[in-house]
């Protein structure tokens, strides 16, 4: 389906405005806040640009430069970059990152990897995880089992998001019977083998 014809009905008019006024990236941007729209985001204009956000977080930010133009993510330092494109802006960026585009040839190559990155920024917001790494969240020890004596679970369980991670992490954690923690490990299994997060 193509949907870059859609008129998406959370069109914000100062972003209309923006894009009709922008000196460069024009169809470069009308392209992004397609992807944006389309991955369910409300459309805001702040700091004098698009911005799009989820429950009121902010989850990407288009601007351009003289060289490039990007698609910033928040909380980028927290997405999986299974394909090493994020980037960060300056020595001091602590969490956003960004990805940046010279053409919309650019962008339309990595459309559908846009759309997975910006949804997992989206679980990121939904779960309203704070800036954390997943390795100061405890692996309870049925976990740490599970992972001895099938490698193959622990393999799949490191390359979900991490969002993902913890959210498993957590659910696996919170019953007090340590029978009850092996048996949520159980039902999970297969999901996490097969890369899927809790709610998926």
């Amino acid at each position: 389906m193509n949907h870059s014809g859609m008129n998406h009905s959370g069109m914000n008019p100062k972003v209309d405005e923006f894009l009709r006024t922008a000196k460069h990236w024009q169809e470069e941007y009308a392209k992004l806040r397609n992807i944006a729209l389309d991955c369910g985001l409300t459309e805001e204009f702040k700091w004098v640009h698009p911005c799009y956000t989820f429950e009121g977080k902010n989850v990407v930010l288009l601007h351009g430069f003289k060289e490039y133009c990007a698609l910033l993510f928040f909380k980028g330092a927290l997405l999986q970059d299974a394909q090493g494109i994020l980037i960060k802006q300056t020595e001091n960026v602590q969490a956003a990152r960004q990805i940046r585009f010279t053409s919309l040839q650019d962008i339309v190559a990595v459309e559908n990897v846009l759309k997975v990155y910006i949804n997992d920024a989206i679980q990121i917001e939904k779960y309203a995880v704070p800036i954390h790494k997943t390795s100061e969240f405890t692996i309870p020890d049925e976990l740490h089992n599970k992972f001895d004596n099938t490698p193959a679970m622990k393999s799949a369980f490191e390359k979900l998001t991490p969002g993902r991670q913890r959210a498993y992490l957590l659910y696996f954690s919170q019953p007090k019977q340590s029978k009850t923690r092996e048996s949520r490990i159980e039902k999970c299994m297969k999901q996490i083998l097969n890369g899927k997060g809790l709610n998926d």
